[in-house]
């Protein structure tokens, strides 16, 4: 971020962690009035992340597990579960268009929220939830639907920014969990950012503790955002470790 710009932070009050049971969770979120697309681009790579058209990083003072990371595109290659993936997957239709409301999207939303998160902050969504949540006012995204034929089965929500394709949120047709597509999602975006060109897709927070999370570290070569600077927190060997090359 330019020197001449500064962004105020404001800090969330303390609240019980959702991934890791027994902490307190306390997030950073950047001044909303002096957001726009390239103030975003600078705070992802600095390790923030956007909800809605809000910007954060945890910034909890006795815990530092979350550890936002991102996949390098050119270096990464498809693994065997990746390949097999594609396959299972070859019959459905990619496209990619500008981030909107519609009722099909909400309603798969919905039965997506109802299987796999049928307590908590996000069930029984509204509209206006389903859009404060996924769509920013000034973020560049995009929505990656997958269709058999004109049947939605899956949204992968993504925005652009300036180095890189950031995974904002997935989701899709629980009755079609054999085709992992949650998995082909990432797989999509890291194809997306390679025909842009960009070197990065930003895949959120990883806490190597969280069995929910385990899944970013399968992306490899990682990179994590450790003290203040992008790390490789792995390259091509499959055991993922903070420790390793910082």
């Amino acid at each position: 971020m330019s020197a001449e710009r500064y962004i105020s932070l404001l800090a969330s009050p303390p609240r019980p962690c959702g991934y890791l049971e027994g902490r307190e969770s306390v997030s950073h979120w950047a001044d909303p009035a002096a957001l726009d697309a390239d103030v975003y681009s600078s705070l992802i790579c600095q390790g923030f992340r956007r909800s809605g058209s809000h910007v954060y990083r945890p910034a909890c003072p006795d815990c530092q597990a979350c550890v936002a990371v991102r996949v390098a595109v050119e270096e990464f290659r498809p693994a065997r579960r990746d390949r097999r993936c594609l396959r299972v997957n070859e019959d459905l239709e990619r496209r990619l268009v500008p981030a909107r409301y519609e009722e099909e999207y909400f309603e798969l939303y919905c039965r997506y929220l109802a299987a796999r998160h049928p307590e908590g902050g996000m069930a029984n969504p509204t509209p206006g939830d389903f859009e404060d949540f996924l769509i920013g006012c000034w973020s560049r995204t995009w929505f990656l639907e997958f269709r058999a034929g004109r049947r939605l089965l899956g949204v992968a929500v993504t925005d652009v920014v300036a180095d890189g394709l950031s995974a904002v949120y997935s989701f899709f047709d629980p009755e079609e969990s054999r085709r992992g597509l949650g998995n082909l999602a990432i797989l999509e975006q890291i194809e997306e950012a390679r025909r842009r060109g960009l070197p990065w897709v930003y895949l959120g927070y990883w806490i190597e503790a969280c069995p929910k999370m385990a899944y970013k570290a399968r992306f490899r070569p990682l990179q994590g955002f450790v003290e203040g600077k992008w790390r490789w927190l792995q390259g091509p060997d499959p055991t993922p470790s903070p420790a390793q090359g910082l």
